[in-house]
């Protein structure tokens, strides 16, 4: 008696594309959020909702921002690996919408954990911060793009494949990956700090030489005097500062803050 297992993944691709494809659909979920939300639409930042007058500082708002993203970089990261682990998997039969219908399940969990733990277990921000009624708008984020997604999702899963392997979905999500990423680091509209790291021995006079270059005016600095936040205004341009002594000039934290971590 012999069993139909053309639309069935071998465990082997279970163990690989499932969780691919549900850390892949985890980080876009992310993405998703941070791009549209925080960026685009501007209704919260990550710690929209905490009440400290230090935290309320747009400096540390987009701080926190740029750290999850970067966490959200490295879920990205885990689940390309798992997916080039498991390439030789995508010529069997329905991979890649065993992989598509991860993707829509890790999407939506991001959804659901965001909304309870974020929204209001933990109360750092909400979906609209301005509404008079926040939590319509938690409840509709959470049921539209966390339940919905991550059962439509699981029902595509359940109806198993449609015969014929394909590598349309793992090049679908790894190119998602790769836009959503860099498109989550550009800083919200109208932001002109830029953070400044300058070469090793640069003086302050010299850092005020640079400022006065630009037209620039210091915001922040670390304690090694290297490493800069720096407002340029409207027509600032910052690509004159590499002509004064910068390393690395960023519209975000997170890279500079690397580089100087590396450095030392």
């Amino acid at each position: 008696m012999s069993t139909d297992t053309t639309h069935r993944p071998s465990p082997v691709r279970a163990a690989g594309l499932s969780w691919a494809g549900y850390l892949l659909g985890f980080a876009l979920g992310g993405f998703f959020d941070g791009i549209l939300l925080h960026q685009v639409l501007q209704w919260h930042h990550l710690l929209s909702a905490v009440e400290s007058s230090a935290v309320q500082d747009i400096r540390v708002q987009i701080l926190a921002d740029g750290l999850f993203h970067a966490a959200m970089y490295l879920v990205a990261a885990g689940g390309l690996w798992l997916l080039w682990r498991s390439r030789r998997r995508f010529a069997e039969s329905g991979a890649d919408r065993f992989l598509f219908a991860n993707a829509l399940i890790g999407f939506g969990v991001w959804h659901i954990i965001d909304g309870v733990l974020s929204h209001w277990i933990l109360g750092i921000h909400r979906i609209r911060m301005d509404s008079a009624n926040p939590l319509f708008w938690d409840l509709l984020w959470f049921v539209v793009f966390g339940v919905a997604v991550a059962g439509a999702g699981w029902r595509l899963r359940r109806g198993g494949g449609t015969g014929g392997g394909g590598r349309g979905a793992p090049v679908a999500l790894t190119l998602a990956i790769l836009i959503a990423g860099p498109v989550a680091a550009l800083p919200p509209p109208g932001v002109t700090t830029v953070m400044v790291l300058f070469q090793p021995g640069t003086t302050a006079i010299e850092v005020f030489t640079a400022l006065a270059a630009v037209d620039g005016r210091p915001v922040w600095q670390d304690s090694s005097g290297q490493l800069w936040a720096i407002d340029l205004g409207e027509g600032g341009s910052p690509t004159a500062l590499y002509r004064h002594g910068a390393l690395l000039v960023s519209n975000t934290l997170l890279p500079t803050g690397c580089l100087d971590w590396f450095r030392t």
